[in-house]
């Protein structure tokens, strides 16, 4: 059942405030704890899941020699052994009560693996804590996880030991502006009304449209894909070849490519050629140009704030809360039920 818009009017302001403030996280300032403890490192692996995720995917599209590994399951990276204890093992879980972050920190934790976490509080600080363990805690602002992106880069910059980054990262305070991006994001919205959002970007650029997939899902409440390419252009794409018989089955799709004009030419190529071709079928297309001047960072945030404009706005229009994800929430209780925790 839809909620009527006066009664999502009383519970949208936290995600509306968080969006507007987003560029204030980038003012954070994270904090080793137990740092004492913390050896140089030249490997890292990132255990993490939903929005605790986010953050070390644009890190690899910001830096993809950045010998960083992404585990997003249960347990640790299938790396052997020596190699396990070559890295700091990152246990990041934005509330600290994640099972799989749990279980990764258990595991490191018990084989003596190197370990750090990141987290606003929650079962993964205290352990953290109690073990003797390097991490640094997250400000409370009861924020959601993919709103806190700001905050959870920066804290995994410290860890990486990426000053330079943090430095650039900061002037992002200034040079973002989230309010401006709200009647881009509005417009946005109102066009994809009643379309399933496809959101196509560069191998490169992939972590952003993943992440603008993930805005649309949680916050928009909708269902939303992303691709990349030249991957998509040997099999995704045919699935959109429309005929006659297949109209019915791609009527609901629409396609926004984010173009990055240092892609290179072979990329933009393709992003041209794929648009042609999609509004030749009467596929409904939007090219996004990310920011070309200011730097990688705001390159990439000031797409993710239209994101979160263009989500926040999508829910209002079904009348959703673009706040909470009871549907998770649901997932939890039920798995908790199921393991009898």
């Amino acid at each position: 059942m839809l909620m009527r818009r006066s009664a999502v009017r009383g519970i949208i302001k936290h995600m509306l405030e968080a969006i507007k403030k987003f560029p204030e996280q980038f003012l954070y300032e994270p904090v080793i704890q137990n740092a004492g403890r913390l050896l140089r490192f030249k490997r890292f692996a990132v255990v993490g899941v939903g929005g605790s995720r986010l953050p070390a995917m644009l890190l690899k599209a910001w830096k993809p020699h950045l010998p960083l590994i992404v585990h997003n399951d249960y347990g640790l990276p299938p790396l052997p052994a020596n190699e396990l204890h070559e890295h700091l093992i990152i246990a990041s879980s934005y509330s600290g009560n994640t099972e799989e972050v749990l279980d990764a920190y258990k595991e490191a934790r018990g084989k003596g693996y190197p370990l750090a976490a990141i987290a606003v509080g929650g079962k993964l600080i205290e352990m953290a804590k109690a073990d003797g363990m390097p991490y640094i805690e997250l400000p409370k602002t009861g924020i959601q996880p993919r709103a806190a992106l700001g905050f959870a880069t920066r804290a995994l910059l410290k860890f990486l030991g990426e000053e330079y980054a943090l430095q650039e990262t900061a002037a992002l305070a200034q040079t973002l502006d989230a309010t401006a991006a709200e009647p881009a994001g509005r417009t946005l919205a109102e066009r994809l009304r009643n379309f399933v959002p496809v959101v196509y970007s560069s191998a490169k650029n992939y972590a952003v449209a993943y992440n603008w997939k993930i805005k649309f899902n949680e916050t928009g409440k909708i269902p939303a894909f992303c691709g990349m390419l030249p991957e998509l252009n040997h099999n995704e794409m045919t699935g959109f070849d429309v005929t006659h018989s297949t109209t019915s089955l791609t009527r609901p799709f629409y396609f926004i490519f984010l173009r990055d004009a240092g892609d290179g030419e072979r990329m933009l190529r393709r992003i041209e050629v794929l648009e042609r071709l999609y509004k030749d079928r009467n596929l409904p297309v939007l090219t996004l140009d990310l920011a070309v001047s200011g730097g990688f960072f705001h390159k990439i945030f000031s797409s993710l704030v239209l994101a979160d404009w263009a989500a926040y706005h999508t829910a209002l229009l079904y009348g959703r809360d673009p706040e909470q994800v009871p549907m998770v929430e649901e997932f939890k209780k039920i798995m908790e039920e199921g393991s009898g925790v």
